[in-house]
């Protein structure tokens, strides 16, 4: 098994990217982002997850994250990961969701071809973490985080982003969720 993508440093700071299987659009609804949000909240109350910033896209989560607690980071992601795909699923299932079929059907796919899963797949397994080791680094990924919805066309200012931290940092507004400043 690579040790390219791993929590290597538990007291480490790390970039982590989370990403919906086949890059499927499912946040384009506030109320599948709100499952993501209040799952966050748990895990900070809980788990002892630190959030120093984040950006939910539309099939996409980018998060700069480290812990407070015992629990180590990796197991902390692992079951923030399986709670939301259990519960982003149910949403998805219940709600007059036009795609739902489409949706249903391709993460059913991706979870049979897939020994990890007894049913559907929600997100891909990895999660990418490199650990910010230095402030430059710290930034360029922060930077990133807050530049994404720029970047792809979504608003003009990253702070006018919603589902990001970059109004907490830009203009120093309380988001949904609460910030660890870096």
């Amino acid at each position: 098994m690579s040790n390219k993508y791993k929590f290597h440093n538990p007291d480490g700071c790390y970039f982590v990217t989370i990403t919906v299987v086949g890059w499927i659009d499912v946040f384009t609804r506030n109320q599948y982002k709100d499952i993501l949000i209040e799952s966050w909240k748990h895990c900070q109350k809980n788990k002892g997850l630190v959030i120093h910033a984040y950006v939910i896209m539309t099939n996409h989560v980018h998060m700069i994250i480290s812990r407070n607690s015992k629990v180590l980071l990796e197991d902390i992601m692992r079951d923030m990961k399986k709670f939301t795909a259990v519960s982003l699923l149910a949403a998805i299932q219940s709600d007059m969701e036009s795609r739902r079929e489409w949706m249903l059907n391709f993460f059913g796919q991706a979870g049979a071809i897939n020994s990890n899963n007894k049913h559907f797949q929600f997100w891909q397994q990895d999660n990418h973490p490199i650990e910010c080791s230095t402030p430059l680094l710290l930034k360029q990924k922060m930077e990133y985080i807050h530049e994404n919805p720029v970047r792809a066309g979504f608003v003009e200012k990253a702070e006018d982003w919603v589902y990001s931290s970059a109004g907490d940092y830009y203009k120093k507004k309380k988001g949904f969720i609460e910030i660890d400043w870096v």
